[in-house]
């Protein structure tokens, strides 16, 4: 697994994250950003990644509306993901995350067979990319965020992805635990945000390893599913912002390393061990 954060695409952004002793980074190329001007920085933006030796392990589109009220494809939307897999090929980016909404006027099961549709063209033009596709579990312009939708869309789509999130799971009172047993082999990307309740109520989004999250089961989890991709701190708070918030972010990454078995880890053939 590589530890990285989510940060910009200028040079200095990836030069932080070099600086941090990070090994990834994600870009997250939202809704309010223009997709065909980032792909017309795409052999930009991998020079800085080659020159500080940071690969791009992710990037996503999150808060687009991709279907319109009548449920048909929004051809801008279509687009601005194609450029985006276009960018990820260039850039040599494994994952590109998506969401698909949902059409409130429509039945759920219409909605899966407009997801399904929808996500089998991204598939269809990412495979020959060196590309994979995942669904990023929050709602945001997004309703393929649980087990009733993936048992749905992503039985129907094998190549199909996750971008889990813990966080976003306990915001629906789910059990993270129990999603990552059950589809943790479909998890293509992970989010690292920590997230404290009180009192039944939403807190604070703190920094990983001072939250109420099991990070130690979770990555007992992601172990046993032979997960090996990227594992992206995303600093989230509303309290934890300027010296403190890098505190925070320090701490985190601390915090992770000794979860995160190296690649040369070397160990004896010894009878006794397991």
């Amino acid at each position: 697994m590589k530890l990285g954060i989510i940060n910009g695409w200028e040079e200095k952004c990836i030069k932080y994250v070099k600086d941090k002793g990070l090994d990834a980074v994600e870009f997250c190329v939202n809704h309010n950003y223009d997709a065909d001007e980032f792909l017309s920085r795409a052999n930009e933006i991998k020079g800085y990644s080659e020159k500080y030796g940071i690969p791009v392990g992710s990037m996503g589109r999150w808060g687009m509306k991709r279907i319109d009220e009548n449920g048909k494809v929004i051809p801008e939307a279509l687009h601005a993901d194609k450029a985006l897999i276009d960018a990820a090929e260039i850039i040599g980016c494994p994952v590109y995350n998506v969401g698909v909404n949902e059409v409130e006027s429509l039945g759920y099961y219409d909605n899966c067979r407009i997801a399904i549709d929808y996500l089998s063209q991204l598939l269809d033009y990412a495979r020959g990319r060196g590309v994979k596709i995942a669904t990023y579990n929050c709602d945001w312009e997004n309703f393929v965020f649980d087990d009733r939708a993936w048992s749905v869309i992503h039985t129907a789509l094998p190549e199909l992805g996750i971008k889990y999130d813990a966080s976003h799971c306990l915001s629906r009172r789910g059990d993270y635990l129990k999603e990552l047993r059950d589809w943790g082999d479909r998890v293509y990307h992970f989010h690292i945000k920590g997230v404290l309740y009180i009192d039944g109520e939403g807190y604070d989004d703190a920094p990983a390893g001072l939250d109420e999250i099991n990070w130690g089961g979770v990555m007992d989890i992601l172990y046993t599913k032979d997960y090996d991709g990227m594992l992206s701190i995303e600093p989230h708070s509303n309290y934890w912002k300027g010296r403190k918030g890098q505190w925070g972010v320090d701490f985190t990454i601390k915090y992770f390393r000794p979860f995160i078995m190296p690649e040369d880890y070397d160990y004896d053939e010894s009878p006794y061990m397991p």
